[in-house]
């Protein structure tokens, strides 16, 4: 996993998306070889149709926990472009939808078997998000640098409002409604994965600035000035290090059972890759 998202040291950068893509153009064309395989005709579907742009998005998603429908959706609005009535007309939109199901299924499997670590984590992290919305409480947390998160979803309630011109429908949004327990579930994983994505950021950020240099940056972009970059590129490093050599899960995992009195599912195992080895790799941030 490590090294398809360039943690590793490489001669070139890897590209996720099209290693996922090319194990699930293995998996189309084996089934649809096999006459055996019970999604042989949906397979011959797909020999030849499947691209990297196919299945960037959900490749993209599933680390964040996009489920079996999100993703069947986003592989259908793919396949809809570019064989559909927009496209070739190749496929009829039956056979978009019934192609989009196999194809999510697919890879969503490839995904899991090559992200494996990941995979677990994002696991634990919506198991444990479960448990805590089952207390009846929103899912609440403290990024590495002491921000506190807290998950404002809601059940909601709706009320008419009757005019002499038409009827309006709005939607009652209050802090005193019970927790929405499948979506403080489902939103967990990636909401901390950006919390922590954020804590980079500001380190970045924070550091950086201590050598002078002008720093700018939203989300994943960083920015400076160009006679500034490789600086930038070794600092950035180095605090990516520095967050993750932290006790990241095992700090969330205590605070939420000392928080709300609950009992977690242990922690995924842990891989074997040396963190260190990040501030030699020249596409882990390009």
């Amino acid at each position: 996993g490590g090294m398809q998202v360039n943690l590793i040291p490489g001669a070139k950068p890897s590209d996720p998306y099209t290693t996922v893509c090319e194990r699930v153009i293995e998996k189309v064309t084996k089934d649809a070889a096999d006459a055996s395989c019970r999604d042989q005709l949906v397979a011959k579907l797909l020999v030849n149709k499947v691209g990297r742009k196919v299945v960037k998005q959900t490749v993209m998603t599933t680390v964040y926990g996009v489920t079996f429908v999100g993703a069947r959706d986003q592989i259908k609005n793919r396949l809809h472009e570019a064989y559909g009535d927009p496209g070739t007309k190749e496929l009829t939109e039956d056979e978009v939808y019934r192609a989009a199901g196999y194809l999510a299924k697919q890879t969503l499997l490839c995904v899991g078997d090559i992200f494996v670590g990941a995979r677990r984590t994002m696991d634990w992290l919506t198991s444990s998000a479960k448990i805590v919305a089952g207390t009846g409480r929103a899912v609440q947390w403290v990024t590495p640098l002491g921000l506190p998160v807290v998950q404002p979803y809601r059940k909601t309630t709706s009320v008419a409002v009757r005019t002499v011109v038409q009827e309006v429908t709005l939607v009652v949004d209050s802090e005193d409604h019970p927790v929405n327990r499948m979506k403080q579930r489902t939103a967990f994983p990636p909401n901390f994965v950006h919390s922590l994505d954020s804590t980079h950021l500001m380190m970045t950020a924070t550091s950086f600035a201590a050598t002078g240099a002008t720093f700018a940056g939203v989300h994943d972009s960083y920015w400076t000035h160009a006679s500034d970059v490789e600086l930038l590129a070794k600092v950035l490093r180095e605090e990516f290090v520095q967050l993750y050599s932290l006790p990241v899960l095992e700090d969330l995992k205590a605070r939420f059972e000392a928080e709300y009195q609950v009992v977690l599912p242990p922690l995924p195992p842990k891989g074997r890759l040396d963190l260190s080895v990040v501030k030699q790799s020249p596409y882990f941030f390009s």
